[in-house]
């Protein structure tokens, strides 16, 4: 199918790209890779009467150092998050889940802040960044606010972010031990469940804890229970059961043609205990 006609700007800065999306209101939808927007577009479930393409920005591309932590453009792809060797360096686990995403062609033009902003619970950077305790930069026509993680996804292709705000910065903190695993779909290889841990371990001891669970439920979201059981262990074997099989706690789980909403709840145990376990073996 062939999308409904639109007006197509290219803007080359963040105020005219505010100005355009405030001139055009409801009317107007922001491009970023083109990943989700486009084939919804396509089978007619989104018409916008204009399109806001954000590619030529200069400003929302680019890796860089900053507060001890990496500085990410929204319009970074997930080609140059696997390959950046800052990336490597900070967040090692962000460039892995990046590389999980999709196929060759996604990856070389979808972008982590489509992700964010489009807040697919299938998605893998959702519960990734959620788990790094990342904080996001919203830019509106009145100034520019700070979103942190755990208040930036809120229900099912939702998030905190205003219709007249561009998501123009994210900043990821230099992450301890980290691992993100999944169960994929084989066609998509979008995430039926994917989690994601982040260990601080100090003495043979877990002192802090960040799981973040995508795929089971509406929106991405942290695994609390299993953030208290696993502060204080040793994280043996015994432990770290223990933590996944409550990682699906709370979780309001999905149910469709891929999986049950109890198979997911399985699913996300069983993800949730290969990240943990991985995590634990990278922090020694």
């Amino acid at each position: 199918m062939t999308t409904s006609t639109f007006e197509y700007h290219t803007p080359t800065s963040v105020a005219d790209a505010l100005a355009l999306l405030s001139s055009h209101g409801d009317g107007a939808k922001l491009l970023a890779g083109g990943h989700s927007l486009i084939p919804i577009m396509k089978l007619r479930l989104a018409e916008p009467e204009v399109l806001i393409d954000l590619a030529k920005i200069a400003s929302l591309s680019g890796i860089a150092e900053a507060d001890g932590g990496l500085a990410i453009g929204p319009m970074t792809t997930y080609y140059e998050l696997m390959t950046s060797d800052l990336v490597s360096a900070k967040a090692p686990v962000l460039g892995e889940a990046a590389g999980l995403v999709a196929d060759v062609q996604v990856r070389n033009r979808g972008t982590i802040g489509g992700s964010v902003a489009h807040a697919d619970p299938a998605g893998d950077l959702p519960g990734v960044l959620l788990a790094l305790g990342a904080r996001f930069e919203a830019t509106s026509p009145t100034g520019t606010r700070t979103i942190e993680a755990d208040d930036m996804f809120v229900d099912l292709l939702t998030t905190a972010l205003e219709p007249n705000e561009i998501l123009t910065g994210i900043f990821v903190p230099t992450t301890p031990a980290a691992a993100y695993e999944k169960i994929a779909n084989k066609a998509s290889r979008y995430a039926i469940v994917g989690v994601c841990a982040v260990l601080t371990v100090e003495g043979g001891k877990c002192i802090a804890a960040r799981v973040g669970v995508n795929g089971t439920g509406p929106t991405a979201v942290r695994a609390a229970g299993s953030e208290t059981a696993l502060v204080g262990s040793s994280l043996d074997a015994d432990s770290i059961k223990a933590a996944a099989s409550v990682a699906a706690d709370g979780i309001d789980a999905l149910s469709d043609v891929h999986a049950s909403d109890e198979y997911r709840i399985h699913l996300t145990m069983v993800s949730a205990q290969r990240a943990i376990t991985k995590a634990a073996e990278r922090a020694g």
